[in-house]
């Protein structure tokens, strides 16, 4: 899973910054397994320092308690979700197309990590205060690259001369669709593929942006 620079914050007496990244995406991808299977307050830290082939004494060099690692797991999803819509906007499409582009992408990426979106969503209450803030920034900082897509198509004359609030409501529409697939698959999954969905969806959102 991906990593983002924020995880420097949760405290490690390692200096060997690349190690500390190695062995935390160790641990991330370890939690996640478990945390989906088990749930977070079900799962010990003697069953997360097995599933990541570490001793509980290794894993506390990289970690002081299991609320570090729910927030490593928070902030490695929304940065794999976000390494993929930034790859979106850097293909060579135009007008429209690009934002259908970037929609489509985010909605794959919600698709393949619908378990952990489903976790994040489930746990996220459980970090202290601060930490729960950050999670909150990534996840606006998401939304914040729909809506500078919206606006630069805008700019550009592709999209009518819609006000900055119905594009603000736009982005933040996107967002809440893509994880709609997440928690309600249980229902959607038995009626649409994700192609249907993201078609439809995505019809529904260009329309909305064409009123």
């Amino acid at each position: 899973m991906a990593e983002n620079e924020t995880s420097h914050e949760v405290a490690t007496h390692i200096k060997n910054q690349e190690l500390v990244i190695e062995r935390r995406r160790q641990i991330v991808d370890g939690a996640v397994k478990l945390f989906i299977k088990k749930g977070y307050h079900k799962t010990t830290t003697r069953e997360l320092a097995k599933e990541t082939k570490m001793s509980i004494g290794s894993l506390y060099e990289y970690v002081s308690s299991k609320e570090d690692v729910l927030y490593l797991v928070c902030i490695a999803i929304h940065a794999e979700v976000e390494h993929g819509i930034k790859e979106a906007l850097a293909r060579p499409t135009v007008g429209k197309a690009a934002l259908a582009e970037v929609i489509r992408e985010f909605f794959l990426v919600c698709n393949r990590m619908s378990d952990h979106v489903l976790l994040m969503y489930q746990v996220t209450h459980f970090l202290p205060k601060k930490w729960q803030e950050k999670v909150l920034e990534a996840e606006l900082r998401i939304t914040q690259l729909f809506i500078d897509a919206m606006k630069e198509l805008r700019h550009l004359g592709k999209l009518p001369a819609l006000s900055n609030d119905r594009i603000n409501l736009a982005g933040h529409n996107i967002s809440v669709i893509g994880h709609t697939w997440a928690f309600r698959r249980w229902y959607f999954a038995h009626n649409f593929t994700i192609e249907q969905y993201i078609e439809q969806q995505t019809d529904f959102i260009m329309r909305f942006l064409e009123e």
